[in-house]
């Protein structure tokens, strides 16, 4: 294993920002993972952690193939994790909306480039990652629908779902959509939790890119096949919004079983606690996507359904 700095940043008020990467094994430029690039991706950077523990162990025990090489960039965000920020310290912008970079522009569309530049040249990209809303997830892996995809691979990971979406007109500046573009098969794992350590979604995330790279014959590595993948369209979740706002009693979570007419969730007064909207599932199903929030504002997203055919 090698530790490098891909990237150094002056910084006016503190330490260089330092981007850090893993080097193992040499050769042809196989895998690449990133973790988190928000501040607040604490389970996306702690699943990278074991992910550099384990390949370690692989490496030192000569089971990582010869030829070929894994680079993880376990952060790229750790000055807004500093002081508990999602974004960009300094200016507040998502860096994960600033691919492919440009080396001249803001600050958050050099890191871009500079990693971009980088991680492209690999055939494999993973990257860990979080919604725009706080929440819990079923783990999955998503990819994007550029004409460029390859659901098989995404299979290959073993987790319960492969999510497939088609990408809107703001897709085009995340790390999944340019590493398709520019040739990588690229893939996004979800765990269920992003501000705090979910321990068995962590290790269900990080044994799943173990078994991608077994898969692929990258590594050496016994390890179970792991779960079926069903494929699911992003575009066929059905989506259930509050109609109220005030405090959220949830009901149900991320991969709760629940049949049409259930209670999911209330809403409630929060000065008198009285019931204000009761929030009942549409169709049966599987819920893939669950808010986590204390208070819900009317119109918010708080729950996904995988609805039975």
């Amino acid at each position: 294993m090698k530790k490098e700095i891909l990237f150094d940043l002056k910084s006016p008020y503190r330490n260089n920002f330092q981007i850090e990467g893993f080097r193992f094994g040499e050769g042809r430029k196989a895998v690449a993972v990133v973790g988190s690039m928000r501040g607040d991706e604490i389970q996306q950077q702690f699943i990278c952690s074991q992910l550099v523990k384990n390949l370690i162990e692989i490496e030192d025990k000569g089971l990582l193939r010869k030829g070929v090489e894994i680079l993880v960039i376990p952060s790229v965000n750790h000055f807004s994790m500093n002081i508990n920020k999602r974004f960009w310290a300094m200016d507040n912008t998502d860096i994960n909306r600033m691919f492919p970079g440009y080396d001249r522009g803001e600050t958050t569309q050099r890191i871009a480039a500079a990693i971009f530049d980088i991680i492209c040249r690999y055939r494999y990209g993973i990257h860990f990652a979080s919604f725009y809303i706080p929440g819990q997830f079923i783990p999955h892996v998503r990819v994007m629908d550029t004409g460029y995809q390859d659901l098989d691979l995404a299979r290959s990971f073993g987790l319960p779902y492969v999510s497939v979406r088609e990408p809107k007109a703001y897709d085009t500046t995340i790390l999944n959509y340019n590493w398709q573009i520019f040739g990588t098969q690229a893939f996004t794992v979800y765990s269920s939790d992003t501000d705090a350590i979910n321990k068995d979604s962590a290790k269900m995330a990080w044994k799943s890119v173990l078994r991608f790279l077994a898969h692929h014959r990258i590594i050496k590595y016994d390890i179970h096949d792991g779960y079926d993948s069903e494929v699911i369209a992003e575009r066929n979740l059905l989506s259930i919004k509050s109609d109220r706002g005030g405090i959220l009693y949830m009901k149900h979570v991320a991969n709760d079983e629940v049949r049409q007419g259930d209670v999911l969730a209330e809403i409630l007064d929060p000065y008198d606690g009285s019931v204000l909207s009761t929030v009942t599932a549409p169709a049966s199903g599987v819920i893939f996507f669950s808010l986590r929030s204390p208070l819900a504002s009317q119109n918010t997203v708080i729950y996904r359904l995988i609805r039975y055919s």
